[in-house]
């Protein structure tokens, strides 16, 4: 969802979460995510390699940069789009 449309008083299902779709939220489901709540203190970087592993492919780092963006939201932080966590990751993270 947009995060501009993100409404934290109405999070049911993973779409409802900003930055996540259908295909990211099919994604999550691999890693054992199925409601927002299954993200609060999760780890963004285990959660990538988690699904790269599962996957057997290598993913794009921009859905490490939407990880970091739902796990930050569901641990308090404000909705915010994908790539303003960017400049952050690569600063963590050499992928």
């Amino acid at each position: 969802m947009n995060p501009a449309k993100v409404d934290r008083n109405c999070l049911k299902k993973l779409t409802d979460l900003p930055n996540i779709g259908k295909a990211m939220a099919e994604d999550l489901a691999l890693l054992g995510i199925n409601i927002p709540d299954d993200l609060i203190g999760k780890d963004p970087i285990a959660l990538y390699q988690q699904l790269c592993a599962i996957t057997n492919a290598h993913h794009d780092p921009c859905v490490l940069d939407v990880f970091m963006s739902i796990t930050d939201f569901m641990n308090g932080g404000p909705a915010r789009p994908w790539w303003e966590f960017t400049p952050q990751r690569k600063i963590m993270v050499k992928l």
